[in-house]
């Protein structure tokens, strides 16, 4: 059709984990798979994994780094409060070169902090 496969975006459904023990494992494999098979972009909801569970917050970081390992390009989450997450993740993959988006996010949440100090 003539679309550049990175103008290509598919989002993998992602399901709950309290409802299905296996389905953070599956959209995991589903994006290794279609990373592999089609090379596009991937999105995906990645709060919707600890939908209905207590501390969501250390699962959306574990399943992140996860879906990051596997070839998300890119989630749709709260960027306050996991930034600093996907920044370490891109990092320990060596998707951060000399580790300026993480220093850069770094900087940007210690300024935030002393502000809301004040």
């Amino acid at each position: 059709m003539g679309i550049p496969g990175e103008d290509v975006v598919i989002d993998c459904l992602v399901m709950t984990v309290g409802a299905d023990d296996q389905a953070a494992a599956v959209t995991i494999r589903t994006i290794e798979m279609v990373r592999q098979a089609f090379g596009v972009n991937i999105s995906l909801g990645a709060s919707n994994v600890s939908f209905g569970l207590p501390e969501r917050h250390v699962l959306n970081q574990a399943f992140l780094a996860l879906t990051a390992k596997a070839g998300a390009s890119f989630v749709i989450t709260d960027a306050k409060k996991l930034s600093s997450i996907i920044r370490a993740a891109d990092l320990m993959l060596g998707r951060d070169p000399n580790g300026r988006g993480y220093l850069k996010n770094w900087r940007t949440q210690e300024k935030l902090a002393k502000a809301a100090s004040q």
